[in-house]
C-alpha cells in the first residue's frame, strides 16, 4: 500500500523527541525521506537510527532553529542529499520552566533571559524555517507544504503569558503566510496540541511520576485522555499529505476538546 507521502522530502525540527520524533517515523512509514533536525545530536541520531530500522530513509542533521543561516544550510542539505522539498515542518519549540511544587510562572516571575529564549526558538524558529522553506519551493518552481507546530495556548488563555504569546504568534503567523503564498500553491497550516507528556516541559516520560503525570493531564481534556505525541504527528502528517490539499490556514486543534470551551459538568 502506497504511503500518503510516498517520495516526498520532509524537514522536520525538533525531531530528536516528542512530537518530532514520531513525525519522523511516521512520515518516514508513509514513504517519506526524512532530514531529522534537533539541537541535541544524541537524541537525533537515535531517531534516525529508529527509521532505518523500519527501513527508512532519513538523515541527521544537528540545527538551532534560532539561527536563520542555520535552517538555510539545513534545507540546502535536504536538497543536496534528496533533490528537493517537498514538506517542512517547523515542530522545535521551548517553554518556560515552571516552579517546581507550583507550576507555571507568572509574567513577572518569568526573567529576561527565558523569554528571550521562547521567542527566540518558537516565533523566529518558526519564521526562519518558514522562509527557507518559501526560498526552497520557489527555486524548484513548484508547490510545497508547511506544517507549523504552535499550540492549544495559541488558541485560548493556557499555559502562560511568555509561552502563550509566541504560540498565538505562530498560529497567526500560520494564517496570514497561507494568504500571502496561497496563490503559488504553497499551503500552511499548524497543528495545535495541549500538554503531553513529553521531554518539552522537563518531564521524564518514562520516568517513576510518568504514571500520574498522564492521569492528571488526561483529566484536563474533556475527552479525558492524555494526548500523545502521535496524536500530534498523525494531525501533521494528514495536513502534510494530498488529504489536505484544499485545506491552508488552518490550526489544528488535538487537545482533546480543551478548546472547544467548558465542558458541562458530569
Amino acid at each position: 500500500m502506497q504511503g500518503l507521502i510516498d517520495g516526498k522530502v520532509a524537514v522536520i525540527t525538533g525531531a530528536g523527541s516528542g512530537v518530532g520524533k514520531a513525525a519522523a517515523l511516521l512520515f518516514a512509514r508513509h514513504g517519506a525521506k526524512v532530514v531529522a533536525a534537533d539541537i541535541d545530536k544524541a537524541w537525533v541520531d537515535d531517531t534516525v537510527a529508529q527509521v532505518a530500522a523500519e527501513g527508512g530513509q532519513a538523515l541527521a542533521e544537528v540545527c538551532d532553529v534560532g539561527d536563520a543561516a542555520a535552517v538555510e544550510r539545513l534545507v540546502q542539505s535536504a536538497v543536496d542529499t534528496f533533490g528537493r522539498l517537498d514538506i517542512m515542518y517547523n515542530n522545535a519549540g521551548v517553554t518556560v520552566p515552571g516552579i517546581p511544587g507550583r507550576g507555571l510562572r507568572s509574567l513577572l516571575e518569568t526573567d529576561q533571559a527565558a523569554i528571550d529564549k521562547v521567542y527566540r526558538v518558537n516565533v523566529f524558529g518558526v519564521l526562519n524555517g518558514c522562509r527557507a522553506a518559501i526560498a526552497a519551493f520557489e527555486r524548484q518552481g513548484g508547490p510545497g507544504v508547511i506544517v507549523n507546530t504552535a499550540s492549544v495556548a495559541g488558541l485560548i488563555g493556557w499555559g502562560g503569558v511568555a509561552y502563550g504569546s509566541t504560540k498565538g504568534a505562530v498560529t497567526n503567523m500560520t494564517r496570514t503566510l497561507a494568504l500571502e503564498l496561497a496563490a503559488k500553491g504553497i499551503r500552511v497550516n499548524s497543528v495545535c496540541p495541549a500538554g503531553m507528556p513529553t521531554h518539552f516541559a522537563g518531564m521524564d516520560p518514562d520516568g517513576p511520576q510518568a504514571a500520574a503525570i498522564r492521569a492528571g493531564m488526561g483529566k484536563t481534556h474533556p475527552l479525558g485522555q492524555v494526548i500523545e505525541p502521535m496524536d500530534c504527528a498523525n494531525a501533521a502528517l494528514f495536513l502534510a499529505s494530498d488529504l489536505a490539499a484544499n485545506i491552508t490556514g488552518v490550526n489544528l486543534p488535538v487537545d482533546g476538546g480543551l478548546s472547544a470551551g467548558v465542558p458541562p459538568k458530569r
